[in-house]
């Protein structure tokens, strides 16, 4: 078995000793943390204002700033307060504490110790009820009545112009750096799923540091282009939505990778055991 140090983040106080009692290393993101027992991105080096419109990804910028040198060589994660890493995939909605902890991945067995990388296992975006498509962008589907047949035509590029906005993607892919440019434009016009929540485990820092190399200067480019006069959740979180679909890409296109379930409890279902 090889270490793996998991940070689990959350926007709530309460979710505090729960996390630790997982064996996770809690962070606090957003202006609601109070508590000094968390790892904070509003300090050093940070984009803590933007957590509003970036989610996860200023934390993520927080580690790339000022944190990337205090990472040993363990294996590195990320998991969210209602989204989880799973050893298999399995109903948990009656499920207790402790065995809700044993079913959490704490640890990389030897064989997958041989990957560089864990994504999430794939959501297929062509799988969707039909009638969320439709009740969504009626017009852009009668003008495209292959859309009701071939599923193969409903990629990411379908989905993210139909929730977060018509022509964004592109906008967004045509600032990325041009060795990426072509491949993820391939990828996003072809694929039919993306890894989703925007967690990951990786092997080692150097793979986190150019991952972060890759992504926050886009970003940052992107920011240019849509600004942060937001509204609406599709639109106001569209940093977090391009990071997660350029997240699935990156690490299988430079990575050794493979995939696990992530599960969805809420910590504070918990409360109470």
């Amino acid at each position: 078995m090889k270490k793996l140090k998991m940070y689990c983040l959350t926007t709530r106080d309460e979710d505090l000793e729960l996390i630790k009692s997982l064996g996770y290393l809690p962070v606090g993101l957003g202006k609601n943390i109070k508590s000094n027992g968390f790892l904070k991105d509003n300090y050093k080096d940070n984009i803590f204002k933007k957590n509003d419109f970036y989610g996860e990804y200023t934390f993520h910028y927080w580690i790339w700033k000022n944190y990337l040198d205090k990472l040993g060589e363990e294996w590195i994660g990320f998991c969210q307060y209602r989204k989880f890493w799973a050893k298999i995939d399995r109903n948990i909605d009656n499920i207790s504490f402790k065995e809700f902890n044993k079913l959490l991945v704490k640890d990389i067995s030897d064989d997958d110790n041989m990957y560089e990388s864990v994504i999430g296992n794939p959501l297929y975006i062509n799988q969707f009820k039909f009638a969320k498509f439709i009740k969504k962008d009626l017009i852009s589907i009668i003008k495209e009545p292959s859309l009701f047949f071939n599923k193969d035509k409903r990629t990411i590029k379908f989905h993210f112009d139909l929730m977060h906005g018509k022509g964004n993607l592109e906008k967004a892919i045509s600032l990325l750096d041009h060795e990426d440019k072509k491949d993820f434009t391939d990828f996003v016009n072809s694929e039919v799923s993306f890894n989703p929540h925007n967690m990951f485990l990786c092997k080692s820092k150097k793979i986190l540091e150019d991952y972060y190399e890759s992504i926050f200067p886009w970003l940052k480019r992107c920011e240019k282009e849509f600004g942060f006069d937001l509204k609406g959740y599709g639109l106001k979180r569209i940093y977090g939505f391009l990071a997660e679909r350029f997240m699935s890409f990156w690490f299988k296109k430079y990575t050794k990778y493979k995939t696990l379930p992530i599960v969805f409890k809420d910590l504070q279902d918990f409360k109470e055991n």
